[in-house]
């Protein structure tokens, strides 16, 4: 009698651990996907905002076609990819092609003084330092799931309950550039 008892304890104390356990990592699936709708969020607001400001600039510069149609293409590249991998150098190559667009508009008086532009780029700079922040949050989230999965007991039980491994939102090699400034 006493051997069932334990018996019964111990599948009780097993099945509240496996519950703990399960429940831990689909809280944390769950931040994780919260994170990346944050940052997508962000992403679609600076899509929106680059097809005016070039809307904005191509009414005052159009002999500056190329970078123009970079900063197009760019864009619709970023906005076809999906999920982190695929984002990640998108969005990079974005920002390359939206900070050439921004060089052209400071060698420009007169789109430098246009109140149009100005707000466009403190808008896109505002996005930009919120994508930042984003991306920062959800490659937090997405450490704290990595690391609950591949921690003890989880580790035992994650891949046959379809925790896999998540990928980090990664910053490609050219934004960890740092820009030059070139003082005169």
């Amino acid at each position: 009698m006493i051997a069932i008892i334990v018996i019964i304890v111990i599948l009780v104390v097993l099945a509240a651990v496996f519950a703990g356990m399960y429940n831990s990592l689909v809280g944390r699936r769950n931040q994780v996907d919260n994170a990346w709708s944050q940052i997508d969020v962000q992403l679609k607001r600076r899509h929106d905002l680059i097809p005016n400001l070039v809307q904005v600039v191509k009414d005052a510069m159009g002999y500056e076609q190329e970078t123009l149609t970079k900063v197009v293409a760019a864009r619709n590249a970023a906005i076809a990819a999906s999920g982190p991998v695929q984002a990640g150098p998108a969005e990079a190559a974005l920002t390359q092609a939206t900070r050439g667009l921004l060089g052209l508009v400071e060698s420009y008086p007169q789109l430098k003084a246009n109140d149009n532009v100005k707000q466009l780029q403190e808008e896109l700079t505002s996005t930009e330092n919120k994508i930042a922040f984003a991306r920062q949050y959800y490659n937090d989230s997405v450490n704290n799931y990595n690391t609950r999965r591949q921690t003890f007991p989880a580790v035992l039980a994650a891949a046959s309950l379809g925790f896999g491994p998540i990928d980090l939102f990664n910053m490609p090699e050219t934004e960890r550039e740092v820009p030059k400034v070139a003082l005169r």
